[in-house]
């Protein structure tokens, strides 16, 4: 089958290869791939930045049809739509896993980094781990999903927003467009987008943003404090350090800083106002398998809408390049059913 491999060198790029995938072992599921979205975290597993995995098929924002199954296997059936996503498996026994935290569980394995993804013509998953694809939600657009969508909803319920709050999302890209969407229409809140990108700005407008800011133009932090008083919760998805650092600025009282992207580097917090206002800062690392149902059902529901577009698999290195260059609106998809 044809796959997407970390290339030897960990340049940050793939290579197309012929892969002959394991047998598959007890509790376990083959699916054959429908689409997979790239994500950024996609280019930080082929850099080496999480640690070099040359070889390793990437990919965790991945939709197909279940077509073979293994001993032990009572969830799914044969023609199940199901998600392989970056939570590929947790050990099911520790503290985290045990109280509906798992996806930091110290043994977890990551789709596409530390076990094959899903960018490829198949894919092997634990039956028990592959959440389903609702009847009634797109395939491609479940890709954006299964990472970018669950992504940002964690990470708003990790701010614990509330209906008629502000909240502030810092960057408008695949996560950010669809962070609007569930702040807006999931949560009922109003949302200030902010960018440095007029064209993805202009987007999240139309998706239900309250206010947009060029962050590039004007002092997004001061004009918030200046129209709302500061925002309840600010959700950063920007691959910037001096995004962490500037938006705690814009929080009011007893606000929340949720970090979801991961430039590499450092974030600054003024101490007074981290004290003073009781401002929290919390991680938050994309979803569990309810966040994703969850998330899946808001799609399903059309609460949310992915910006997607579907491209070959051969175009691959070329979507990376235009992801570095901040060329993208929305998410690639590649399209496996072609």
């Amino acid at each position: 089958m044809k796959a997407a491999v970390v290339r030897d060198n960990c340049d940050g790029y793939v290579d197309i290869k012929d892969v002959q995938l394991r047998d598959l072992k007890y509790g376990e599921a083959l699916v054959k791939m429908e689409y997979c979205g790239l994500c950024h975290t996609d280019l930080h597993v082929a850099a080496g930045d999480f640690g070099k995995v040359p070889g390793r098929i990437i990919g965790h924002e991945g939709v197909g049809k279940v077509t073979k199954i293994a001993d032990g296997v009572t969830s799914l059936k044969i023609g199940d739509r199901v998600s392989i996503a970056w939570f590929y498996k947790g050990c099911g026994h520790c503290e985290y896993c045990t109280t509906g935290r798992e996806t930091l569980c110290r043994n977890v394995e990551n789709s596409g980094f530390n076990v094959d993804g899903a960018m490829a013509e198949e894919c092997i998953v634990p039956a028990d781990y592959a959440v389903k694809v609702p009847e009634g939600l797109d395939p491609i657009e479940a890709t954006s999903l299964t990472c970018a969508g669950v992504t940002v909803y964690k990470g708003l319920k990790t701010g614990d927003l509330k209906p008629g709050q502000w909240v502030e999302v810092v960057g408008t890209g695949g996560l950010g467009n669809l962070a609007v969407q569930y702040a807006h229409n999931v949560f009922g809140a109003h949302v200030a987008a902010v960018d440095i990108d007029d064209a993805k700005l202009a987007a999240t407008k139309e998706l239900g943003a309250d206010l947009t800011i060029n962050s590039r133009n004007e002092d997004a932090s001061q004009l918030l404090q200046d129209k709302v008083g500061g925002v309840h919760s600010a959700i950063i998805t920007a691959v910037s350090p001096d995004s962490f650092t500037t938006a705690v600025n814009a929080l009011r009282p007893d606000g929340t800083l949720v970090a979801i992207a991961l430039p590499k580097g450092d974030m600054g917090l003024n101490i007074s106002k981290t004290v003073l206002d009781g401002i929290k800062v919390a991680g938050s690392l994309v979803g569990t398998r309810q966040d994703l149902a969850e998330t899946f059902q808001f799609g399903a529901e059309h609460r949310v809408k992915p910006i997607v577009h579907t491209r070959k698999l051969s175009e691959i290195n070329d979507i990376i390049d235009e992801m570095k260059n901040n060329q993208i609106v929305g998410r690639m998809v590649i399209d496996f059913t072609h």
